[in-house]
């Protein structure tokens, strides 16, 4: 049994027991096994099956799923973006609009956290220990796009083209588009799998050790310039082949200097309280509005 699971059991049927003020010994006797054998359980030392927890549980007087649904609850409040960190004035795609954002993110952080709820319940591991690098980042893309279209005018293309998203009039003419694209790394550029024009967001979060929840600390939005167009903002990376072990990465395209200083100067949202942009640097000449937070940096990537 995963051992941070015997853990979590075993803290609970500890608690549980003070609470009701029962002695170890009083609680062997009531669950008919020995004290030294609950002394370990509730250390996390002995593994345990599903009618050691039931006698338990009887002795307790509550039920097995109640211990086994207080032992994963987490307690910890669901993150939240801090308004303040929101830049008043940032570009947004049409009709999109910084409640949106914030509903959006928010929702995302929801989602994950049900997901590791259920997880940890089961095993006593989150998601992002199951699933990592680029395809927990994948994952976290298409959650955020989900809730894009569940909260913001941009919904689901169901022509499962690009881009991720579009937004309609009422007459259904299509306003913009958006692509999403989700990191652990801030300031990192835009990435994508076809290098097109228009609307890109790039959302950078944190992923919180105790919990396995993800904190967005980061997120830029731009309207790209489209590969093989005069002044593009994607240059295209080709497939490799790695000598060593024989994998093949995926053909790819990457925002230039110029697309990635777009990109940072459309930052909407900027923890300052993790993120800390001092060596940070924009392309000199690209152009950007007041509130970008990189205005007076001028040397290059």
């Amino acid at each position: 049994m995963n051992k941070s699971a015997k853990s979590a059991i075993g803290h609970t049927i500890r608690k549980l027991r003070e609470q009701s003020k029962l002695s170890q010994e009083k609680l062997a006797e009531l669950s008919n096994i020995s004290y030294q054998y609950l002394s370990a359980l509730e250390n996390g030392k002995e593994n345990f099956s599903i009618g050691v927890l039931e006698s338990i549980a009887v002795g307790l007087g509550t039920t097995l799923s109640s211990i086994v649904q207080t032992a994963f609850a987490n307690d910890t409040p669901i993150p939240k973006l801090n308004p303040k960190f929101l830049i008043k004035g940032a570009k947004l795609p049409p009709l999109l609009t910084p409640a949106h954002l914030e509903a959006v993110l928010n929702e995302t952080h929801r989602i994950i956290r049900l997901m590791n709820t259920t997880l940890r319940q089961e095993s006593g591991r989150p998601l992002a220990a199951y699933i990592q690098g680029n395809n927990f980042s994948g994952i976290v893309s298409n959650i955020l796009c989900d809730s894009f279209s569940r909260l913001s005018p941009y919904k689901h293309n169901h022509d499962q083209r690009y881009p991720d998203l579009v937004c309609k009039n009422k007459k259904g003419n299509t306003l913009a588009g958006l692509e999403v694209k989700c990191t652990i790394k801030p300031g990192k550029g835009g990435e994508s799998h076809n290098g097109h024009s228009g609307w890109h967001v790039v959302a950078c979060f944190s992923i919180i050790p105790e919990t396995g929840d993800i904190k967005f600390v980061h997120v830029m939005f731009a309207d790209l310039v489209g590969y093989g167009k005069p002044s593009s903002d994607w240059k295209y990376v080709p497939s490799k082949r790695n000598a060593d072990t024989g994998s093949q990465r995926t053909e790819t395209y990457t925002t230039t200097p110029a697309g990635t200083a777009k990109l940072r100067h459309g930052t909407i949202f900027l923890d300052h309280e993790s993120i800390n942009i001092s060596r940070w640097r924009t392309l000199p000449g690209v152009k950007a509005a007041p509130c970008s937070p990189f205005i007076k940096k001028k040397t290059i990537l």
